[in-house]
C-alpha cells in the first residue's frame, strides 16, 4: 500500500492517513537518523565555518568563471573543487618559499 505524504496539489498538509494514525514510532530508523546527524557545534555556516574549516565566497568576473567552470569540466569534476585545490596547491608553494 502507497502512504501519502506531503503536500497536496493546493499546497497545504494532508491530514495523516488513518493508517499512519495508528503507527508506533520507529526506534532503528529514529537511531539510525540521529547517527546520520551532524553534532549541534560541528557545524555552522552562520560564521562562516564549516566543521573545522572555514568557507570563503569567491567572486570572478564572466569570463574567469566560464573557464573555472570549463576546465573543471574537463577533469571531471567541479569549479569549487577545482579552485580549492588550487588554493591549497598554492598554499603548498607559498609555505615552501618561505621555508616553514
Amino acid at each position: 500500500m502507497a502512504l501519502s505524504l506531503g503536500r497536496s496539489k493546493s499546497g497545504r498538509h494532508r491530514p495523516p492517513l488513518k493508517e499512519q494514525e495508528g503507527m508506533q514510532p520507529d526506534d532503528e530508523l529514529t537511531s539510525y537518523l540521529a547517527a546520520l546527524a551532524p553534532q549541534a557545534d560541528v557545524e555552522t555556516t552562520a560564521s562562516g565555518s564549516f566543521g573545522n574549516a572555514q568557507v570563503y565566497q569567491l567572486r570572478l568576473q564572466l569570463v574567469a568563471n566560464e573557464q573555472l567552470k570549463e576546465l573543471a569540466a574537463e577533469r571531471q569534476t567541479s569549479p569549487q573543487a577545482l579552485a580549492t585545490e588550487w588554493v591549497m596547491q598554492r598554499l603548498e608553494w607559498e609555505a615552501r618559499q618561505r621555508g616553514m
